[in-house]
């Protein structure tokens, strides 16, 4: 590793029935620890950025969660809407539906109106694949997408899906991608040994919701 663990981690509350104080326990815990950024829904960006001003902990949000299937003026309009709130990193669903439909036109050209909008914004664009739904080729093909349409990252999974991040996916992920993007493992990370597999696999970022555990075990 090049930078610590707990540099790795996006830490991460997007559960729907999260509290604000549960939200602020996330938020200073991120300080505490030090983690790459806190995740969050799309309501919460503004106190987010307000209590992280002045640290080194980014803010992450979602776009077209959990389900990737909202029009692509919806997820521009919900980007923007972020940025000016303070979200320095937008992690979008890309449109799993029209991918598996074989409309890979559709697919590029909503990734790329984010990435538009994520990158007028100075932030990042990682998006959400949702391996669950896809065979090896089309994992692949949805990473060249990615690449193609300008994204930052590729990520595994929304954690609301029927299975998450897969070591194997990460690696398969990461061939595709090589350096030209970023990968993220996301969904079922729960302990120090399954993150350090998924970085050893090819995961230059984590998304948990378990971090301190991985960072202190």
């Amino acid at each position: 590793m090049d930078k610590p663990l707990a540099k790795y981690i996006d830490h991460t509350i997007l559960k729907p029935e999260a509290t604000k104080d549960e939200v602020m326990q996330v938020i200073n815990e991120a300080k505490q620890y030090g983690f790459a950024s806190v995740c969050v829904n799309p309501y919460w960006v503004e106190l987010a950025a307000t209590e992280l001003k002045e640290t080194d902990v980014n803010v992450c949000t979602v776009v077209g969660f959990p389900l990737g299937a909202t029009s692509t003026f919806a997820k521009v309009s919900e980007t923007s809407e972020a940025l000016k709130d303070g979200a320095v990193e937008i992690d979008m669903v890309q449109n799993i539906g029209t991918l598996l439909s074989g409309d890979e036109q559709t697919v590029r050209e909503d990734i790329k109106a984010v990435a538009l909008a994520t990158h007028a914004g100075n932030a990042i664009l990682k998006v959400i694949l949702e391996n669950a739904f896809l065979t090896d080729e089309q994992i692949k093909r949805a990473c060249e997408l990615a690449v193609e349409a300008g994204a930052d990252f590729v990520k595994t999974s929304t954690g609301f899906a029927k299975s998450g991040a897969k070591a194997a996916d990460v690696r398969l992920m990461r061939e595709t991608v090589g350096d030209k993007l970023g990968v993220k493992a996301a969904g079922g990370i729960h302990t120090k040994a399954e993150a350090l597999a998924m970085i050893e696999a090819g995961a230059s970022r984590i998304g948990a919701s378990a971090s301190i555990a991985i960072v202190t075990e």
